[in-house]
């Protein structure tokens, strides 16, 4: 739709083919581009189709629509189209209970679908203590609405996520990243990936994981640290209520993905051997950063044996399709690989030498309807379909980092990333209060009874 708003800009009259369940999104992006009348044709193609039966049935059925479409004269309101200004919303929303609260915000679509925090007035002044910023402070706008990203708007989100102000520089943090990194929100609309289901993963780094007790040891993606919970709720609802990012309407992800509720980790740079995430990206160790990337699965497996070999051959074997990847190792492997004479590329290349696959198979994929970057990166297969290529083109596409409790499971995160030497990742800026908030909030922690 975005195509057909520039040409129409230039005053050459167009219709787009929108396949029927993406006539919400298509309106959407319409509208935001303000060109609200912009016309377009339901298509009765499947989504993906290859049998031609199916895809020229639904050509036929929309010439007809397509030729009146085309021909019919303009209205008034497509001759001078108008964007519709957004009404300036009251101070005060509603009054009511905790349930009635929840209630209102879920049923205007506000909500991630739990129960939230009312952001009250005192929650929000409270929340905002986490920065030296001014409420109105304007961060950038975030797609798919254009919506403004202020201090204030990411405190409100924040409160409803039940974050403390403690994590307030991470989101902040965290929303420039998506304003400034290579992928931004591409990888959460259909803007980018389309049907896709791909979920915002956050790794912090720096001194700040242990100030705001983010998880980086046993059960490190499972429920229950509000720092990993909430941070990463408290993305999503900003991605939604600022960025404008609904589920159907912008995002158009199939299955949906249970990890867009919160994939936040931090990683155990105590226990590694190697240097940490955001120091091989160019920070300083005493840095605290976030690093964003939008993978659509998460999966874990054993190794074969505690040594390298057999925890490598077992993460080859395990890896599914795909080009973007983050490993994450216990600290035991970490260490044991380490001593065998294995720093972080030299995984990587391993990896990308042993995870061959035939050419056709990556001819196939190329041969689907994958976004442009993914599919330019297969260009230059060999003539040959038998003969055997990496999977993985680059190594620098693979993302290490330590984390996890006692036992043996190896983690894949897979798909998402940057491209190598883009941005991925943002420094934390800290407000001057900072000692002050952490003596606070630090003991914020779950002590559990002994049965």
């Amino acid at each position: 739709m975005y195509d057909a708003v520039s040409v129409e800009e230039r005053n050459i009259p167009t219709v787009s083919l929108v396949n029927t369940g993406f006539a919400n999104d298509a309106e959407s992006a319409a509208r935001g581009m303000a060109m609200p009348g912009l016309r377009y044709v339901p298509a009765k193609v499947p989504c993906e189709a290859s049998i031609m039966e199916d895809i020229e049935a639904g050509i036929d059925g929309a010439m007809d629509a397509i030729i009146v479409a085309l021909l019919k004269p303009l209205t008034a309101e497509e001759k001078s189209p108008k964007a519709r200004e957004p009404e300036k919303p009251a101070r005060i929303v509603f009054k009511g209970s905790l349930e009635e609260v929840n209630r209102f915000f879920y049923q205007r679509g506000w909500t991630d679908g739990l129960p939230v925090i009312p952001p009250t007035e005192s929650a929000v002044a409270d929340m905002l203590t986490g920065t030296d910023l001014a409420p109105d402070h304007l961060l950038g706008k975030l797609q798919s609405r254009g919506g403004k990203a202020t201090i204030e708007k990411i405190a409100i989100n924040a409160v409803m996520a039940g974050c403390l102000p403690t994590y307030l520089p991470v989101l902040i943090a965290g929303t420039i990243d998506l304003l400034e990194s290579e992928q931004g929100f591409m990888g959460y609309t259909t803007f980018g990936f389309s049907t896709g289901s791909w979920s915002p993963f956050w790794i912090i780094n720096g001194p700040i994981r242990h100030e705001i007790n983010v998880n980086s040891g046993s059960g490190a993606f499972s429920p229950g640290n509000i720092a990993n919970a909430s941070i990463g709720r408290a993305m999503g609802l900003i991605i939604k209520n600022i960025g404008g990012v609904r589920k159907g309407v912008e995002d158009m992800g199939v299955m949906g993905n249970p990890m867009k509720y919160t994939m936040v980790v931090a990683e155990n740079e105590e226990e590694s051997p190697w240097e940490p995430l955001h120091v091989e990206y160019g920070y300083k160790k005493e840095d605290s950063t976030i690093t964003v990337s939008f993978p659509q699965s998460y999966f874990q497996h054993w190794p074969y044996s505690a040594d390298a070999d057999g925890i490598l051959r077992a993460v080859v074997d395990n890896m599914p399709r795909g080009m973007r990847y983050t490993l994450v190792f216990t600290p035991p492997h970490a260490g044991n690989m380490f001593r065998e004479g294995y720093d972080k590329d030299k995984i990587k290349k391993y990896i990308v030498e042993h995870k061959l696959v035939p050419a056709a198979r990556l001819k196939a994929v190329a041969n689907t309807g994958m976004n442009v970057r993914t599919r330019e990166s297969l260009n230059n297969l060999p003539a040959n379909d038998t003969e055997m290529v990496p999977l993985i083109k680059d190594y620098r596409f693979i993302r290490i980092i330590v984390g996890g409790g006692p036992g043996a499971f190896i983690a894949h995160i897979s798909g998402g990333g940057a491209t190598p030497g883009k941005k991925q990742t943002q420094k934390i800026e800290l407000p001057k209060n900072w000692a002050k908030l952490v003596a606070r909030y630090k003991s914020v922690v779950p002590t559990y009874a002994k049965y």
